[in-house]
């Protein structure tokens, strides 16, 4: 895992709650979380969400689950049921991690300057 691939957005909130896991272990999830996220795509679009800057919080709880707040790029998405679900799935499946929940924001109201300088180059963007 090269540190590019965990990097962290500035705009993303990774935050935890849990006190009574080890830094070590909290770090790991967090970076293990941040990678699961870049697996998941809108099918319409060839950039992971996470660098599309659709991810807004990521919680970590005592208990080992992970609450996310994310949103969509439009409210009409046609991916709106099935994104939420694959990014559930996803974190679920990241080791150490008991159960996601996801639910989805529209405030802030999700643009184009929320995407990262990767997905830029994607989408061909500049």
């Amino acid at each position: 895992m090269t540190e590019e691939t965990v990097r962290k957005r500035d705009d993303v909130g990774i935050e935890s709650r849990a006190t009574s896991l080890p830094e070590a272990e909290l770090t790991r999830m967090t970076d293990d979380i941040v990678v699961a996220l870049k697996t998941v795509y809108d099918p319409e679009i060839p950039a992971d969400i996470y660098e599309l800057g659709l991810i807004y919080k990521v919680d970590i709880e005592d208990d080992r689950s992970v609450k996310v707040e994310m949103t969509l790029t439009t409210p009409n998405c046609p991916a709106a049921v099935e994104l939420p679900r694959m990014v559930e799935d996803a974190v679920a499946a990241v080791p150490g991690v008991s159960g996601a929940k996801v639910d989805v924001v529209w405030d802030p109201p999700w643009d184009q300057s929320r995407m990262s300088d990767e997905a830029r180059l994607v989408l061909n963007m500049w």
